[in-house]
């Protein structure tokens, strides 16, 4: 429907049209909210009439696709990849040609970072863009010398913009030329990259769908949907596993598919790889080696909860897990699998805040990402007004194992108390980063230890991140700490999404601070004054070296208690825990 309320928009293949190859798609600039004093694109045109010329464009690049609202998103990627930016008369021509105001179509393409509007008069972006990651962890690796140098090395004819975090954390720093990635990236590598042509996604080598069913998958899917598996023992032995959401919020997985499934239906199943969060590449590592896993585990819940459709919301930053999903999931199809829960994937745009469930849900509703006030939870009222079950990638990742090798096995993982194995995305000074999975409940001194190789050469353990950059930052004496949910609350910090960033004595915890809050300032979707005023008030104070403490607690204060979701009640954990335990160095450091 128009609104995105009511009933579910019928099926259809169309909107996993995958991406084109206009090196100028995703490379977009920073989302700039409202409020800040700048903007991101033009002011949107007034009484501007439709092109004949440009609505046949549209036309032919939508082709049979659905004109519906829902795939607003979409049909926008589509004309950035044939054009390289979105254009005025362009967006005048999708609005007529989907009977939407042109408001509506305006605001969705200007909240997204990876869409370029062009207004008349203005110069369109060069044909091919170079994003360099600035995150944490690649800032620690060499991200502004590579930004300082690249756009002098590459000419006139590249443009070079700055990008949050793009998941590849363990191989910064990384930049994204085109669609194609460059991992340890040098500005002589990018140089050569650029000369080559080299700008298009290119798959990683995983095991398919033919090998996957070589090896048993699916059987258990297929057990089943044969009625040999009751829903209420697959739910009960989920629960039994312990495991828990492991994008980070960390609900118990079986008590969330019981009570999705007591909603009267049609009930809805989404999936949340839209992993933003600096530091966090787990899904990334399993989507690009094992996708029929995961998508065995969502189809096995689809079926346990009583699911009738289902959607991959996959951030755009992945290009090459796209072109992965779209050759493998036809297969499913054809195979049966999905019959009683048919499968949409869908392209993010370049939006943190499409990390939380509900922004997520109005971005495949087609609309800007705004998180929705609560209650009513997604269980209830989710993705066009339905009860919504929605995971992320590595949660759905365990069902097959935890039902074929038995709950038990998987809730006797942990240490110290703990339940379960976790994917720990390890980044940072330490000799061999990367995607360690360990029990839940491991130290970060044990992680470094055993899994990582110990600290880098030349580094000693100065502090790190145990949850990503909402997850606050956690000295070297607090290394002994089981690293799972409820064990960090009470020292300021979360375990989110297990990112682990490792610091050491070359790292400034003051610049470290202000990275992070860059990000969240970048981040804030503009729609609630305490975070979108707040991070920008708090990256001015940090900028300019002003370590005031009661000012900064203050501000912290306001934006955790009014703050509408999670990023705004989560951004100020780096600075509350800086001046907890790095107090003396900031005071060392302060100006102002």
């Amino acid at each position: 429907m128009p609104d995105g309320t009511g009933a579910p928009p019928a099926h259809n293949g169309a909107s996993n049209h995958g991406p084109g190859s206009g090196g100028g798609s995703g490379g977009g600039s920073r989302r700039i909210h409202p409020g800040s004093g700048r903007r991101k694109a033009p002011l949107a045109p007034k009484g501007r009439g439709v092109e004949p010329a440009a609505l046949d464009e549209v036309r032919a690049l939508l082709g049979d696709a659905p004109r519906r609202r829902d795939l607003l998103i979409e049909h926008l990627h589509r004309i950035q990849d044939a054009h390289g930016h979105l254009s005025a008369r362009h967006l005048a021509a999708l609005a007529d040609e989907m009977d939407l105001p042109m408001a509506a179509v305006y605001e969705t393409a200007s909240f997204y970072a990876h869409f370029d509007i062009v207004d008349d008069g203005e110069t369109p972006p060069p044909p091919l863009t170079v994003r360099v990651c600035d995150s944490v962890t690649c800032e620690m690796l060499g991200a502004e010398a590579l930004l300082a140098a690249l756009p002098g090395r590459l000419g006139e004819g590249v443009r070079v913009v700055r990008a949050p975090c793009m998941g590849r954390c363990d191989v910064g720093p990384t930049c994204e030329i085109g669609h194609r990635h460059l991992d340890a990236a040098t500005p002589e590598a990018v140089a050569a990259a650029v000369e080559a042509g080299e700008t298009h996604p290119v798959p990683p080598e995983f095991e398919d769908y033919e090998s996957y069913r070589a090896e048993g998958g699916y059987a258990l899917l297929e057990a089943c949907l044969a009625g040999e598996r009751a829903p209420e023992a697959v739910i009960a032995a989920l629960s039994d596993s312990g495991l828990r959401g492991l994008g980070g919020a960390g609900f118990p997985a079986g008590r969330k598919w019981g009570i999705v499934r007591e909603q009267q239906g049609p009930r809805y199943v989404t999936v949340n790889a839209d992993e933003g969060e600096p530091g966090t590449f787990k899904d990334r590592f399993y989507l690009e080696r094992a996708p029929h896993r995961f998508l065995e585990g969502l189809l096995i819940a689809a079926w346990a909860v009583g699911c009738e459709r289902g959607w991959i919301y996959l951030r755009d930053e992945y290009p090459a897990i796209r072109a992965l999903l779209l050759a493998e999931l036809p297969k499913l199809e054809a195979a049966g699998l999905t019959r009683h829960c048919p499968l949409e994937l869908r392209r993010g745009a370049g939006a943190y805040i499409c990390g939380e469930e509900s922004a997520m849900l109005e971005s495949l509703e087609g609309k800007r990402g705004y998180p929705r006030h609560k209650p009513p939870y997604i269980a209830s009222v989710g993705l066009f007004g339905k009860p919504t079950l929605n995971h992320n990638v590595e949660t759905l990742y365990w069902v097959r194992d935890i039902l074929e090798k038995g709950a038990d096995w998987f809730a006797g993982q942990g240490r110290n108390g703990s339940k379960g194995l976790r994917s720990f995305s390890v980044s940072g000074r330490v000799r061999e980063p990367g995607v360690k999975l360990a029990p839940a409940g491991i130290t970060l001194a044990e992680l470094v230890e055993e899994y990582c190789g110990g600290m880098a050469e030349g580094h000693s353990l100065k502090g790190y991140l145990p949850g990503g950059a909402s997850g606050g930052i956690l000295p070297a004496s607090l290394a002994d700490l089981p690293l799972d949910f409820g064990t960090l609350e009470k020292h300021g910090c979360l375990i989110g999404s297990a990112a682990v960033v490792v610091l050491s004595q070359a790292d400034d915890i003051r610049a470290v601070t202000l990275n992070l809050m860059r990000f969240f300032e970048d981040e804030s979707c503009g729609q609630c004054t305490p975070c979108r005023n707040g991070t920008e008030k708090a990256v001015q104070l940090l900028s300019a070296g002003r370590w005031d403490r009661p000012l900064l607690e203050e501000l912290s204060r306001v934006m955790i208690d009014a703050s509408i979701c999670g990023l705004g009640q989560a951004a100020p954990n780096p600075i509350l825990t800086a001046i907890r335990y790095f107090g003396d160095e900031l005071e060392a450091g302060r100006s102002g």
